[in-house]
C-alpha cells in the first residue's frame, strides 16, 4: 500500500517506505545490535524521565515504547529515537501540579494536534531558524532547573515539601544541608561519578545502566547486610505495574482546552525544536537530509497517541539518536527494534526497577542536566554582540526563575522582533542627486551609455530591498528631512523584491500628501511581483499608468514631460 499524503506541495512520505525498498540481512544485523543497545540506553533515562517529571516510572518507558515506534515508523528521518527527553520536565510537572494527570494527558494531545498541523503549513523549516541564543538560553535555563530539582534526592535531604520558585528551593536547601543522609548522599554521588567515567573503558553499555545496577546491588547489600534503611528507591515512593494499559481517551471540556492552549503550545514548540535539531544532528553524521515537515508530522501523531496509554509528552532525542548512529543504526529498523526491546523490559523485567536507589536516578539526571546546559556554547555566546548576549540572558533567567512557557513565548517574541529589526537593517534608501553612472545601472538599456542627469526640480529615490514597515517608516523619514519641495519624485524600485501591506499604505500616503503639495510622484524599476501587489491595492489610479516606468531613463524623460507641463 502506497503510504503518501499529498497536500499542495507537501508530501508526507515516511523515511521507512524509502529504506525498506534495498534492506537486506546486513542492514537488519546491525539495526539490531543499535536497536538492542539504545533500548538498554533508554531505559534508564526513561524511568528517570518519568520520575523528574511527577508520574510513574512505568509511564517513562510505555512513552518510550509508544511514541519512540511511532517516530521512527512515521519519521522523516532515518536514525531518528524518540522518547521522553529531559527538556519536557519541568513543563510537565508544572503541568501536572496546577491541572494533574488528566490534564497533561489533554495538553499533550492538543499539542500532537499542533505538531500535526506545524507540519501540513510547511513550518519545519521555519521552525529550525529560531534564533540560536533563544536554543542555547532556554536549554541551560531547562539544565539548571532539572539539576536543582534534583538535589533533594542526591543528598537524601529530610524535606516535607519543596517549594516550586527556584530561588525559594535553593533557601530551603541551604537551610536544611544538616539533614543530608550520609548514605544516600554517597549513592548518589558515587552513581554520577560511575556515569562520568565509564566512557573511557565502555563505550557500548551506557554509564548510566552500570550506575543503576551497581548502585541498586550496593543498596540492597546495605540494607540486608548493614542494616542501612535510609536510602530510599524507587518501590518506596512508587507502586510498580508490568500490566500494559488500556487505551483511554482524556475527557475534554471547553474550559480545560482554553486553560491549556498555552502549555500545549509550549510542549508543541519545544518538541518541534528539539526532534529537528536532533535530526539535523544527525543529518551531519550520516550525510542524509530529513524531511522537518514529515517530521513534525510523525512527532504529532506520538504526541496524540502517547496520552492515550498513560504516557508524556515525547519528542526526538539528541542522546538517544546519536547513540543509535555510533552503534550502527542507519534505518528506521533500529528505532523500532529499541522500542520492541522497551517493551519485552517493561513486560518481564519492570518489577525490578523498584529496588533502584532514588539517589541513583538523581545522579542520571544530574548527569543528563550537565550535558543539556551547554556551557561551552553560552560562553562562548556571551562574547557576540550585546543584542545576542541580551536575548540569551533574558531567556536563561525567565526559564529558571519563571517558567517554560514564559521563556518560550518572551523568545519567540524576543526572535520575531529581532528578525524584523534586521530584515529592516538590509533595507536602505539612498538619494541620487546630480546624475546617475550608466556603467553602475544594469537596469539602463545597453543603448545608452551616456551619464543621465537628473533635472532641475527631481528628486531620485532608490529602495534597495523589501519594502516593508520598517522599511516604509524609514524611506518617509529621510524624505521629510529635505526642507525643498521638487516637482517630480522618481522611486527607483528595481531593487525591491517584494511590498507589504505597511509599504503599500506608506506609498499611498506619500503620493496623497504629494499631491497636495503639488508633487508628481514617478515610479522606475517595479518587477513583475510588486508590480501585481501594487494594482490588487488599486494604487496606479492615484499616480496613474503613465508615471509607471520600466526603466530610469524613461522615468528621467517622463519627469522632463511633468516639468514641461
Amino acid at each position: 500500500m502506497r503510504f503518501v499524503y499529498k497536500m499542495k506541495a507537501l508530501e508526507f512520505r515516511p523515511k521507512l517506505l524509502d529504506t525498506l525498498r534495498n534492506y537486506n540481512r546486513k542492514s537488519f544485523m546491525t539495526d539490531l545490535m543499535a536497536g538492542v543497545i539504545v533500548g538498554i540506553v533508554a531505559l534508564p533515562l526513561a524511568i528517570a524521565f518519568g520520575i523528574a517529571s511527577g508520574v510513574t516510572p512505568e509511564k517513562g518507558i510505555i512513552t518510550a515504547i509508544v511514541a519512540g515506534l511511532i517516530i521512527s515508523v512515521l519519521g522523516g528521518s532515518k536514525v531518528q529515537i524518540g522518547g521522553p527527553t529531559g527538556a519536557f520536565i519541568i513543563i510537565i510537572y508544572g503541568i501536572i501540579q496546577q491541572y494533574g494527570i488528566e490534564g497533561l494527558a489533554i495538553a499533550t494531545f492538543m499539542a500532537g494536534i499542533f505538531l500535526v498541523l506545524f507540519g501540513l503549513l510547511h513550518l519545519g523549516t521555519i521552525i529550525k531558524y529560531i534564533p540560536y541564543p533563544i536554543v542555547v538560553g532556554f536549554t541551560s535555563g531547562i539544565a539548571v532547573t532539572i539539576f536543582t530539582t534534583q538535589i533533594k534526592d542526591l543528598f537524601g535531604l529530610q524535606l516535607t515539601s519543596v517549594p516550586a520558585d527556584f530561588i525559594e528551593k535553593w533557601i530551603v536547601y541551604i537551610q536544611n544541608m544538616n539533614t543530608t543522609d550520609m548514605w544516600t548522599a554517597i549513592i548518589g554521588i558515587a552513581s554520577v561519578v560511575v556515569i562520568a567515567i565509564t566512557p573511557r573503558f565502555s563505550k557500548k553499555i551506557p554509564g548510566s545502566l552500570i550506575a543503576i545496577i551497581l548502585m541498586t546491588v550496593v543498596a540492597l547489600l546495605l540494607k540486608n547486610f548493614a542494616g542501612v534503611s535510609s536510602i530510599e528507591t524507587i518501590g518506596d515512593r512508587f507502586s510498580i505495574s508490568s500490566e500494559l494499559p488500556e487505551a483511554h481517551v482524556p475527557a475534554m471540556t471547553w474550559e480545560t482546552i482554553k486553560q491549556l492552549v498555552s502549555p500545549a503550545i509550549t510542549i508543541a514548540i519545544l518538541g518541534a525544536i528539539e526532534s529537528l535539531l536532533s535530526a539535523t544532528v544527525a543529518d551531519g553524521v550520516i550525510g542524509d537530509h530529513h524531511d522537518s515537515n514529515t517530521e513534525l508530522i510523525a512527532q504529532g501523531v506520538a504526541n496524540l497517541a502517547s496520552p492515550l496509554f498513560g504516557g508524556i509528552p515525547a519528542t526526538g532525542a539528541i542522546a538517544r539518536t546519536m547513540t543509535n548512529i555510533n552503534n550502527g543504526g542507519r534505518t528506521p529498523i533500529a528505532g523500532i527494534i529499541h522500542a520492541g526491546v522497551l517493551l519485552l523490559i517493561f513486560l518481564f523485567l519492570m518489577p525490578l526497577a523498584q529496588y533502584i536507589p532514588m539517589a541513583c536516578l538523581a545522579g542520571v539526571l544530574v548527569v543528563v542536566s550537565y550535558g543539556m546546559s551547554g556551557w561551552r556554547s553560552f560562553l562562548a555566546l556571551m562574547k557576540n554582540p550585546k543584542s545576542d548576549v541580551t536575548v540569551l540572558i533574558i531567556t536563561f533567567l525567565l526559564t529558571i526563575i519563571f517558567d517554560l512557557t514564559v521563556a518560550i513565548e518572551v523568545g519567540l517574541i524576543i526572535a520575531c522582533l529581532l528578525f524584523m529589526r534586521r530584515m529592516s537593517e538590509t533595507t536602505d534608501v539612498k538619494v541620487i542627486s546630480d546624475e546617475i553612472d550608466p556603467n553602475l545601472e544594469s537596469e539602463l538599456s545597453s543603448g545608452n551609455l551616456e551619464h543621465l542627469t537628473i533635472p532641475q526640480g527631481v528628486e531620485v529615490y532608490e529602495i534597495n530591498g523589501p519594502y516593508f514597515f520598517g522599511a516604509g517608516n524609514r524611506f518617509e523619514e529621510i524624505m521629510a528631512s529635505f526642507g525643498d519641495r521638487p516637482k517630480v519624485r522618481i522611486i527607483r524600485m528595481r531593487k525591491v523584491p517584494f511590498v507589504d501591506s505597511t509599504g503599500i499604505h506608506n506609498l499611498t500616503n506619500l503620493c496623497i500628501m504629494s499631491k497636495k503639495e503639488g508633487i508628481h510622484i514617478v515610479l522606475s524599476g517595479v518587477n513583475d511581483k510588486v508590480n501585481s501587489q501594487l494594482q490588487k491595492a488599486d494604487f496606479y489610479k492615484l499616480i496613474g499608468e503613465e508615471n509607471i516606468c520600466s526603466h530610469i531613463n524613461i522615468a528621467l524623460e517622463r519627469a522632463k514631460e511633468i516639468i514641461a507641463e
